[in-house]
């Protein structure tokens, strides 16, 4: 797969599959799968920094695939209310950078 894909592209991307496989779900059954997804990526993080061992210790701790399931599903909820995710990050971090710039000098 093509790593140089832009956020919009992943959006294309998502939304394809989506439409392939039945379409989005209510938004607030989105926002529970977002929300289930964090809650597995909290599991992750507090493994990974020992302060909540996994029970089973063969299963590897894996930040990156818990962050891209998080990511699928907040994309599932911009491609439902048609947000372009690539131009509001990007107005996002114009936002920090005015705001924030020697906030933490």
């Amino acid at each position: 797969m093509n790593k140089n894909k832009s956020l919009y592209d992943i959006q294309k991307i998502v939304d394809n599959w989506i439409t392939k496989h039945g379409g989005y779900w209510h938004p607030l059954a989105m926002l529970g799968a977002l929300i289930e997804e964090l809650g597995e990526l909290s599991r992750e993080i507090n493994s990974k920094e020992g302060f909540k061992p996994k029970k089973d210790s063969r299963i590897k701790d894996n930040v990156g695939e818990e962050l891209a399931d998080l990511l699928f599903a907040l994309i599932c909820i911009a491609n439902h209310y048609k947000v372009d995710l690539e131009e509001e990050v990007l107005k996002s971090i114009e936002k920090f950078n005015n705001r924030d710039s020697y906030r933490f000098e």
